[in-house]
C-alpha cells in the first residue's frame, strides 16, 4: 500500500512551540516520521559570549521553563573557570529552587499530557497546584520565571528565615495534592488506556539516541546527573535515588515526572533541614576571567551542559550549551513507527519538547 505524507505542525493546537513532523502514513497508521526544527533560532550562544556579567541574566532566558537550572549551570561553569568553592548555604538554596523549578516544569508537562489526551479536569488541577509553586518563588525571589539569584561564587542575595519558612509551609501544603495526582497517573483507567503501550522507546533505542532525563528514565536508564553530587545533592544528609521504569512508553515517561514531583518535595525538605546560617557567596577577587570551565546539572528535561572559555577579557571567548531537548527530540521519530495518527500528539508531548532551547 502506498504511503501518504502529511505535515503535522509547526502550528498545532497541542504544540506549545513550533515543531514540524512529516508523517508517512498508511491509512491511520504512521510508518515513518521526519522531524523539522529551526523555526525559533535566536543566536543565544553568541549573545552569552559577550559580557560575562550580563550573561548571568541572559542564560536564564535560554529556556523559561528551566531558567534557574541554566543560571546554576552557567554559574558553576564560571566557578570552574575561577576555581572557587561555593558556600554550603548557597548550594542548599540553589538546590531548593532547582527542585521548585522541577516541580513547575513537571507539573506543566504532565498537565500538557492531560490536556492533549482530553483529561481537562486533571489538567486544571495540575495547573492549580503548579500556581502555588509559581507564587511561592515569586514571593521569595521577586519573579515567577527568572529568579536571577546566581552569581559567581554563590548567590546575589540570601533568603531570610521567614522566606525559608514560607517555602516549607507551601511545599507541606502541596505534598498531599502531589500524592493524589501521582495516584491518578499510576492507576486511573482512562490515563492508562490512553498512554500504556503508546510511543514505545526501548532501552536499546534510548541508548542509541542518547536520550536524557525522564525520557531516558522512562525507558529503564537510571541516568541522573544529581547522582554526581553537584550543588547540594552530594552533601551528607541529602538522600536521592532516580525514578525510572522499564516500559519505555508515554505512560512510563509521565509516571517518572509525577514521581519526581513527589521526590522534589522531599528533597526540598531535606535541604531546608540542613540550611544553617553562614556566608551565601564567596566573592571573586580577580577580574576579568581567564581559563576554561564546564558544568553539568540535571534540568527538568535531563542533562544540561555548559562549557565556557575565557581569555582575560570581559567578553567571553566561547560559550557552548548542550540542552536536553536537543538530544531528546530526534528520538520522537523512533517512537512513531506503528503508532496511530491520533497518538502522534501524545507521543510528542510525552517527551516534553522545548523548541526554545533546542533552537537557541
Amino acid at each position: 500500500m502506498p504511503s501518504t505524507i502529511i505535515p503535522f505542525g509547526p502550528q498545532h493546537p497541542t504544540f506549545l512551540e513550533p515543531l514540524n513532523l512529516r508523517l508517512r502514513i498508511e491509512e491511520e497508521r504512521v510508518v515513518g516520521a521526519d522531524i523539522n526544527i529551526g523555526y525559533n533560532h535566536r543566536g543565544m550562544e553568541y549573545a552569552l559570549a559577550q559580557d560575562f556579567r550580563r550573561s548571568f541574566f541572559l542564560s536564564e532566558r535560554v529556556c523559561g521553563i528551566c531558567s534557574f537550572h541554566h543560571g546554576v549551570c552557567y554559574a558553576q561553569a564560571m566557578e570552574d573557570v575561577y576555581k572557587i568553592e561555593v558556600p554550603l548555604r548557597a548550594k542548599l538554596v540553589r538546590t531548593i529552587f532547582m527542585e521548585c523549578q522541577r516541580l513547575t516544569s513537571h507539573l506543566l508537562a504532565v498537565g500538557h499530557i492531560a490536556e492533549t489526551m482530553g483529561y481537562e479536569a486533571l489538567f486544571m488541577k495540575l495547573f492549580k497546584e503548579r500556581e502555588q509553586v509559581m507564587q511561592l518563588v515569586n514571593r521569595v525571589t521577586g519573579n515567577r520565571v527568572h529568579y536571577s539569584l546566581n552569581t559567581v561564587g554563590g548567590l546575589r542575595k540570601d533568603i531570610t528565615y521567614e522566606q525559608a519558612k514560607d517555602v516549607e509551609d507551601t511545599i507541606t501544603a502541596l505534598e498531599p495534592q502531589l500524592l493524589d495526582i501521582q495516584k491518578i497517573v499510576h492507576t486511573d483507567r482512562t490515563f492508562r488506556k490512553r498512554l500504556h503501550g503508546v510511543g514505545v522507546l526501548s532501552k536499546a533505542m534510548a541508548e542509541t539516541y542518547c536520550v536524557v532525563g525522564p525520557t531516558a528514565r522512562g525507558s529503564g536508564l537510571p541516568h541522573d546527573i544529581r547522582l554526581t553530587g553537584f550543588a547540594a545533592y552530594g552533601v551528607e544528609g541529602m538522600k536521592f535515588e532516580p525514578c525510572y521504569y522499564e516500559e519505555g512508553d508515554c505512560h512510563a515517561r509521565t509516571k517518572v515526572r509525577i514521581d519526581e514531583c513527589v521526590q522534589s518535595a522531599d528533597l526540598i525538605f531535606q535541604a531546608l533541614e540542613l540550611l544553617r546560617d553562614g556566608p551565601f557567596v564567596n566573592a571573586v577577587k580577580t577580574l576579568p576571567p581567564s581559563g576554561e570551565g564546564w558544568s553539568r546539572v540535571e534540568a527538568p528535561r535531563g542533562e544540561l551542559f555548559y562549557h565556557i572559555r575565557a581569555q582575560g577579557a570581559v567578553s567571553l571567548d566561547r560559550v557552548k550549551i548542550k540542552t536536553p531537548a536537543f538530544v531528546n527530540i530526534p528520538a520522537v521519530a523512533a517512537m512513531m513507527g506503528g503508532a496511530m495518527v491520533h497518538d502522534v500528539a501524545v507521543i510528542v508531548v510525552s517527551v516534553d519538547p522545548c523548541i526554545c532551547c533546542t533552537d537557541r
